[in-house]
């Protein structure tokens, strides 16, 4: 959806929406509308008890030169900073979506803070990503109608905001791959989409089946094996130093695009969720079209280990042993714990690869975490303190929120196989932990390497004012922002 500036409030009859923070007189958001409009409105906020509070709103319809005018005061909640005008926005996107108008014009001038009008647009664009592919008898009253967004701002605001647009088109990707149908999103057509990034000006390198066998890769090939759609192992590089820095950041994704559970099924109920077991992936697919399309001074690699995980005559059995990459072997005790067999074969590929000093992988990789983190946030484990205070700062910043869980030798032995160097699944307790632990074998000495387990934020069945019911780009603006902080040179 284009986004265009304007140094003042277009004379047309575009939807006009004003921002009004929790606890202020609404006059500080209607002051610069016509004498009549700035009275209507205040007298429509205190007839239905609008005070500000976060993603509610009040409206009027204006008589202007131009035609009528629908005209918005939205809420922002407490707090005056990008999250509660992002929100604020969004909010603006959800009610104005499907009303018929085709242009929202957002002014946040009575907002003292930078880049206010650029963040309600952002969130707007959060908030409106949708879909409607498939869709073939969609109601006209249900159909989107706004094409269009116009931010009131300075020139100076106005050439900041193909930052906002890169990030977006990160989330963008990353839920489009999310949503997608696994018919459509299996591995190759994963791959396929992701290479439009090479026009960025990122680098495209993919192992199919063949190499990575001769690469060693037993642990990601045993998952992929029942399943008629082959392997990959997708790798997309963004070096923006020209060079300077020499080791690259690495990110690896799970990119299970439809997980059965293999022979140790899953329940039939829910399983269409399972679309969404590679959300790791298009994390790190999300946040690399980011980077790239910021042109972040910043070099780094994104891995996603890409399978199908089906039952067939020739899936793993649970109690197959496979050899991963690294010559450990697992004994394969439970199929659906699959996603750690395809992590581990594609960071250690990374680490020989590249020796990156830091590396952080993504993951929908328990169902425990969602029990322990409910939907609000990701788990991080870590082997380091430093890199940890990073990401979980990152987390705040950008809205994506991690909560540091522990690992120790205490939970790595619930993992030690009498038959085989590991196990893949400890007892029924600390779940999420002795998944975490199973990684951390395979992380190389003086690596700094961060787990995040993303169970619970890929994938959320409540829409809220940053998206509606479904996929929701997590990860994307998490690792975009950690790089900023801390990898830009």
């Amino acid at each position: 959806m284009p986004v265009s500036f304007a140094s003042s409030v277009p004379e047309d009859v575009s939807a006009l929406v004003l921002p009004l923070r929790e606890g202020t007189s609404p006059d500080t958001a209607t002051q610069g509308l016509p004498k009549d409009a700035a009275a209507a409105l205040e007298r429509a906020a205190e007839a239905s008890r609008f005070k500000g509070e976060m993603g509610s709103s009040v409206e009027i319809f204006a008589e202007t030169d131009a035609g009528t005018r629908r005209i918005l005061l939205v809420g922002m909640g407490k707090k005056k900073n990008a999250d509660s005008l992002e929100k604020a926005g969004g909010a603006a996107m959800a009610k104005l979506q499907t009303s018929g108008e085709k242009t929202i014009t957002f002014d946040a001038g009575s907002v003292d803070l930078k880049q206010a009008g650029s963040n309600m647009a952002f969130g707007a664009l959060q908030r409106g990503w949708r879909l409607d592919t498939y869709r073939t008898k969609l109601p006209k009253k249900s159909r989107p109608s706004v094409k269009e967004i116009t931010v009131v701002a300075s020139d100076d605001e106005a050439a900041e905001w193909d930052r906002f647009q890169a990030i977006y088109a990160g989330i963008a990707l990353a839920r489009e791959l999310v949503t997608e149908p696994p018919n459509i999103i299996h591995p190759q057509g994963f791959v396929e989409r992701c290479r439009p990034l090479a026009e960025l000006g990122v680098e495209i390198e993919v192992l199919d089946k063949d190499e990575m066998s001769e690469l060693g890769m037993g642990a990601l090939l045993g998952v992929a094996q029942g399943s008629a759609a082959e392997p990959k192992l997708l790798v997309m590089r963004w070096d923006g130093t020209d060079g300077a820095q020499k080791k690259p950041v690495a990110f690896v994704g799970k990119g299970v695009t439809f997980d059965t559970g293999g022979i140790s099924l899953k329940p039939g109920p829910g399983m269409e969720d399972m679309k969404f077991d590679m959300g790791g992936a298009a994390a790190v697919a999300g946040a690399m079209c980011a980077l790239a399309g910021r042109k972040a001074k910043a070099h780094v690699v994104g891995v996603c280990g890409l399978v199908e995980n089906m039952p067939s005559s020739t899936a793993q059995r649970p109690s197959d042993i496979v050899t991963t990459m690294s010559g450990q072997t697992v004994e394969v005790l439970n199929t659906d714990a699959e996603g750690r067999l395809v992590l581990c074969d594609a960071m250690h590929w990374v680490q020989e690869k590249y020796s990156p000093d830091v590396m952080v992988d993504l993951a929908t990789l328990t169902g425990a975490m969602i029990i322990a983190l409910g939907h609000e946030h990701a788990g991080c484990f870590s082997n380091d303190d430093d890199l940890a205070d990073q990401l979980l700062g990152a987390g705040r910043a950008s809205g994506d929120a991690l909560w540091r869980m522990p690992i120790g030798k205490a939970y790595d032995k619930l993992i030690d196989s009498p038959i085989a160097d590991i196990k893949n699944v400890g007892p029924r307790e600390a779940g999420s932990i002795t998944a975490a632990q199973f990684l951390h074998r395979f992380v190389q000495d003086g690596v700094k390497w961060a787990h995040l387990d993303i169970a619970g934020t890929v994938w959320i069945k409540s829409a809220s004012n940053l998206w509606a019911k479904g996929a929701t780009g997590y990860g994307v603006r998490l690792l975009d922002r950690f790089v900023a902080d801390n990898h830009e040179g």
